[in-house]
């Protein structure tokens, strides 16, 4: 892993406000059980047939304890940091290479997800932001909190747009969409 992963993925480990615990790297943890103990993530390597490529694919599963009843959450490559939030939503980050991660909450007691990656980003935001997210090799969207209904998020990167890189703190409003950005300082 690049050096500037490792500082990233070592910076989500910090204990962050709206998050009821530090964020946990998976595959290495396993699993990890909600705050309120109703739920448990778990990692599980994918199987597959004979000749197909094995042990890089795993998958995110949730379960309610009580009922033993799962859903799937995702499919992933590589390194998920994934933490719970206070409002039991699960908030994790996507490392889907060692140019560019995603983040996305996914909650607890329904199906639907929320992704924001940099193709969103271009969508969400004024074109004042657009340059950096097209023009930069290198792009970083991590999960902080989610605070009500506030998914609080940072953007970083660098590349032909950037080269000494940029550094956004950024806000998805859950309720009606909107985000907004401003320059970390």
């Amino acid at each position: 892993m690049g050096r500037l992963l490792i500082a990233a993925i070592l910076l989500l480990g910090l204990a962050i406000p709206g998050l009821a615990g530090p964020f946990a790297l998976f595959p290495k943890t396993g699993h990890l059980v909600s705050p309120d103990g109703r739920f448990e993530i778990r990692d599980v390597e994918q199987a597959g047939a004979a000749g197909q490529f094995l042990g890089t694919f795993r998958s995110l599963w949730l379960t309610e304890l009580a009922t033993g009843r799962s859903r799937k959450l995702c499919d992933y490559l590589g390194v998920a940091a994934v933490g719970w939030s206070n409002k039991n939503s699960i908030l994790m980050t996507q490392y889907v290479g060692k140019k560019a991660s995603r983040a996305v909450i996914f909650p607890a007691d329904r199906g639907d997800a929320i992704m924001l990656d940099s193709g969103t980003l271009i969508q969400l935001l004024d074109a004042e932001w657009r340059p950096s997210l097209r023009e930069n090799d290198h792009l970083f969207v991590e999960a902080a909190s989610l605070e009500g209904e506030r998914f609080q998020f940072r953007v970083w990167g660098y590349g032909k747009h950037d080269p000494n890189g940029f550094r956004w703190n950024c806000e998805y409003a859950m309720s009606d969409g909107k985000t907004s950005c401003a320059t970390a300082k």
